[in-house]
């Protein structure tokens, strides 16, 4: 199987979390042992938060606010790139033309940001596209697609499928700005259905949840395309 994994910022705490790290780099680490092409990409969390926050204060334009936080993303993939151990290449990609270089290996590919204006769930986007993945798996701090934010609204609901025009809809009323994407950004919704990317939410909180996905069990938000 071809997948990518987004790995959301909820696994980069500002105190990056040891034993979450290796749990979540020994189950992605035995999908590619058992024969599975994998691309990871790696958010940024509260640290790449807290650093455009400080560089907004200091006088920063949002593409220096952006490309700092590309730092952020690289140094988090070098933490899973360590945490897969021996079944993670050992090169992380900073262009998408490198990624076809990598995929094929035998490894699982890790991945940062790449370029200002564009979020780490676009580059996933854009890894599915180039690697024709069968799957996009895109680990949140939530359960999947909710009808409101569940950490303002305790009522709201799990949505299990949601087509790809809602959540470009729902993408195109908010704002977009360095550090700040929400669930998904516009780029990253149009990239998955120009190319009809099969993709998945699910919670970053147990690595089953990931692995359950990348094996097609309905578990988290299905993008729907039809």
């Amino acid at each position: 199987m071809r997948a990518v994994v987004k790995l959301g910022g909820a696994l980069f705490r500002r105190e990056p979390n040891v034993t979450s790290l290796k749990g979540m780099g020994r189950a992605l680490g035995g999908f590619v042992e058992d024969g599975n092409q994998l691309v990871l990409v790696a958010g940024g969390g509260e640290n790449a938060r807290t650093y455009i926050a400080t560089a907004r204060k200091l006088g920063g334009d949002e593409s220096t606010c952006d490309l700092l936080g590309i730092q952020i993303t690289r140094a988090n993939a070098e933490l899973v790139r360590l945490a897969i151990g021996s079944m993670a290449s050992s090169k992380i990609p900073t262009t998408l033309s490198d990624l076809p270089h990598f995929v094929g290996s035998g490894k699982a590919v890790v991945m940062g940001g790449l370029q200002p204006g564009q979020s780490t769930n676009a580059v996933a986007a854009l890894a599915a596209e180039i690697t024709r993945a069968e799957i996009l798996v895109n680990g949140t701090d939530v359960d999947g697609v909710y009808t409101e934010d569940p950490k303002k609204n305790p009522k709201a609901k799990l949505i299990r499928s949601v087509h790809v025009d809602k959540l470009l809809s729902w993408a195109m009323g908010g704002e977009v700005f360095a550090g700040r994407y929400e669930l998904l950004d516009p780029l990253a919704i149009k990239i998955m259905q120009r190319a009809r990317i099969p993709t998945r939410f699910v919670s970053l909180g147990d690595p089953g949840n990931i692995i359950a996905a990348l094996q097609g069990k309905d578990i988290g938000t299905k993008v729907v395309y039809s």
